[in-house]
């Protein structure tokens, strides 16, 4: 007959089998949901944002129809007489490089965590986009928005910091990837050292720092100036000589980079902490490779010590971007884009006219804000994540409905995972 000792001890093992089992399968659980809900974002992302024909992203979708889903994208004589405005603003192809530079990252990610073969050809498809809005207007070191589908050649004249950030950042992201072929190797270093010329050249204090437009001309809004920028931006000059030193040995560049690192990383301290979340990314892009370069260990701290800083906002900007979302129902953030060109209310910007989206802008915006902001925390060096900022990415993840999503943030949706999946954080 089993004793009263006995039967505690069986009981006890009993109960300690049933928690364990219990624990595996409350965590397999929700992995395998983000799984799926990954998967099909993937699938989206490629299905419909991406232009085939010009290999790269696009904004946002007018339509869930398949065939029809960018179908207000600008026609070609549309581009070639710049309308709506010189930036391509609110047509759907103003943000290509930002989107080219953060999927190759997060392809980078992807690779590092899977190894999956197949992102070798996509990420060869994403750096083709990316070569195209390069040369195919034939300006040295131009980094063109996006290109015009329908032709394959038309570009909007006036591009932005932003844009090079990110093309910038992606590039050399890939070019240190297991996934780059020494032929995209030396294709990366010559449309970087051609980037970097052009900043030598322009981004002078004659010229207002400003790198131009692909006319040649200073861009009235502002968006082209490299120095004497806001906190969050002054990283980005020095950002593009250290690549260009890095990836071509050349010491012009490197002279470049030493010349302003040290005034940009002190500028970099204090950002304003209203940004809005693609600031903070953007800061954190540029900071995240001029640590990973920077030789003197004093500045290399600095650096780091204001990355957390910025991974701190972020944090404060996924907490009220959640709330955003939370105060909208799904069929809100179910809100396609319009057809920039029949909508009632356009904004004179110096000159340059903008179609307003109306209510969709925030619909856009809290999508993506969610994603990029949970990214930021994840690029320094040694990231962490308490279990309630798991649980906020989980919930980025499992509540957003990717098949009837028309904001291109899924992008940063997929970022953010798979850059928490390399750091081991979910």
């Amino acid at each position: 007959m089993m004793t009263v000792r006995f039967m505690k001890a069986v009981f006890a093992m009993l109960f300690a089998f049933l928690t364990t089992v219990s624990s595996v399968v409350s965590t397999e659980a929700p992995a395998a949901a983000l799984d799926e809900k990954m998967d099909q974002a993937w699938q989206v992302a490629w299905d419909r944002f991406f232009q085939k024909d010009v290999q790269t992203f696009m904004d946002y979708l007018s339509s869930y129809e398949k065939g029809k889903e960018l179908t207000h994208l600008p026609t070609a004589e549309e581009v070639g007489r710049q309308y709506p405005n010189p930036c391509g603003y609110s047509t759907g192809m103003e943000d290509g490089m930002i989107l080219g530079g953060a999927m190759l990252s997060l392809m980078c990610d992807r690779f590092a965590v899977t190894g999956e073969e197949s992102l070798r050809d996509g990420a060869a498809q994403v750096f083709g986009g990316m070569r195209r809005c390069a040369t195919v207007h034939g300006v040295s070191g131009f980094i063109a928005r996006n290109v015009c589908p329908e032709d394959r050649k038309s570009i909007y004249i006036s591009s932005s910091r932003d844009q090079y950030t990110h093309f910038v950042h992606g590039l050399w992201k890939y070019y240190h990837s297991p996934l780059a072929t020494p032929t995209t190797k030396t294709e990366i270093r010559t449309i970087l050292a051609a980037v970097a010329d052009r900043m030598i050249a322009l981004v002078t204090p004659e010229n207002d720092y400003d790198f131009c437009r692909a006319d040649g001309q200073r861009c009235p809004l502002g968006i082209c100036r490299m120095w004497n920028v806001q906190a969050h931006e002054a990283a980005r000059l020095p950002m593009i000589y250290a690549a260009a030193w890095d990836m071509t040995g050349d010491d012009r560049y490197r002279q470049q980079w030493r010349r302003y690192v040290a005034e940009a990383v002190a500028q970099s301290a204090s950002p304003v902490e209203t940004k809005p979340a693609y600031a903070l990314l953007q800061m954190q892009c540029s900071l995240e490779l001029l640590y990973a370069l920077e030789p003197d260990k004093d500045l290399k701290n600095t650096i780091s010590a204001t990355m957390n800083h910025v991974s701190s906002l972020a944090e404060r900007r996924l907490t009220s971007t959640l709330k955003g979302i939370a105060k909208k129902s799904p069929e809100e953030m179910r809100m396609l884009g319009p057809d920039w060109r029949q909508v009632k209310d356009w904004k004179d910007q110096k000159g340059y006219l903008n179609p307003q989206w109306g209510p969709y802008r925030e619909i856009w915006h809290l999508t993506r804000e969610a994603g990029e902001s949970a990214l930021v925390p994840l690029m320094v060096d040694t990231p962490s994540m308490t279990a309630e900022q798991k649980q906020r990415l989980r919930e980025v993840i499992l509540q957003s409905d990717y098949l009837h999503n028309s904001s291109c943030g899924i992008l940063y949706h997929l970022a953010a995972y798979w850059k928490a999946r390399r750091c081991n954080m979910l």
